[in-house]
C-alpha cells in the first residue's frame, strides 16, 4: 500500500511540475506578445496565439489576464528570447529556446547543463543550418469539414504538410509562411487550439537505448530550468 501511494504521489508531483512549467512558458509568451504589441488581442496576432496556447494547457482565464495585466505595467522590465547551439552527448545537435530577464545567469545555466551531461555550448549559427524552422498549427476538426479541399485552399496560404486525427488538424509551414496562413485561418473561421514555432532537424541520428538514455537525461534538465521555453535535437 505504501509504495502505491508514493508512486501515485510522485506522478501528481510529476505532473504539477509539468502544469507549472507550461503556466510560466505562457506567461513569458504572454508578457512578450504584450511588451511588443499591446494588450488587445485583435490587433496583437502574438498574444491571440498566447493564449490560445493558454487554453490547450488548461491554463484558467484569471491567470491569463493576470499574465497580460502584468505584462502591460510600466515596471516589469520585460523578457529576452534567446537561443542557444551546441551538442549533446554522443554528437547529438541541440538547440535550447530561452526567454529571460537575465541573460548572464541563463548563459551559464545552459553552459553548466552541457558540460555536466558532457556536451558542450556552441557559437550561434554553429548548430541552426542543421534544422528547419517552421510553423506548426493544430486545428479543431468539424464533422462538416471537406479536408481534401481545405487542404488545396491551404497550399495557396503555404502549406507545406498536412495531416489529422479524430478530433485535430495538423498544419505545417514554413517560418517564411507563419504569418500568412495564421491570418487564412483565422479568416475562415477555424478554431486554432494551439500554434508552435519548431526547429525540425534536417537529418537524424541514430542512437543506442543506453545514449538515448543520456540524451532524455540532458533534456530534462534543460525542461527543469526556468529560463528554458523549448528544447530541440536531432536524435532519431
Amino acid at each position: 500500500m505504501g509504495r502505491i501511494f508514493e508512486k501515485r504521489k510522485h506522478t501528481m508531483f510529476a505532473r504539477f511540475a509539468r502544469m507549472s512549467k507550461a503556466f510560466n512558458r505562457i506567461r513569458k509568451d504572454i508578457e512578450i506578445a504584450v511588451k511588443a504589441g499591446g494588450v488587445d488581442p485583435k490587433a496583437n496576432s502574438k498574444l491571440r496565439i498566447a493564449i490560445q496556447n493558454a487554453k490547450s494547457v488548461n491554463m484558467p482565464k484569471d491567470k491569463v489576464d493576470a499574465a497580460i495585466k502584468r505584462a502591460s505595467s510600466k515596471d516589469t522590465t520585460g523578457y529576452q528570447e534567446i537561443m542557444y547551439e551546441g551538442y549533446g552527448p554522443h554528437g547529438v545537435a541541440m538547440i535550447i529556446e530561452c526567454a529571460t530577464d537575465n541573460p548572464t545567469r541563463t548563459v551559464a545555466n545552459v553552459r553548466h547543463i552541457f558540460r555536466k551531461h558532457e556536451g558542450s555550448l556552441g557559437n550561434n549559427g554553429s548548430i541552426a543550418f542543421m534544422f528547419e524552422r517552421k510553423g506548426i498549427f493544430k486545428v479543431a476538426r468539424t464533422a462538416e469539414m471537406d479536408l481534401e479541399n481545405l487542404e488545396l485552399e491551404l497550399i495557396d496560404h503555404g502549406l507545406d504538410e498536412f495531416s489529422y486525427d479524430d478530433e485535430s488538424l495538423y498544419i505545417y509551414v514554413p517560418f517564411t509562411e507563419y504569418g500568412p496562413m495564421q491570418k487564412a485561418l483565422e479568416e475562415k473561421g477555424l478554431d486554432i487550439t494551439a500554434t508552435e514555432l519548431q526547429f525540425i532537424p534536417e537529418n537524424y541520428k541514430e542512437l543506442t537505448k543506453e545514449q538515448q538514455a543520456d540524451i532524455n537525461g540532458i533534456v530534462e534538465a534543460f525542461d527543469e530550468d526556468d529560463d528554458v521555453q523549448s528544447v530541440y535535437h536531432n536524435m532519431q
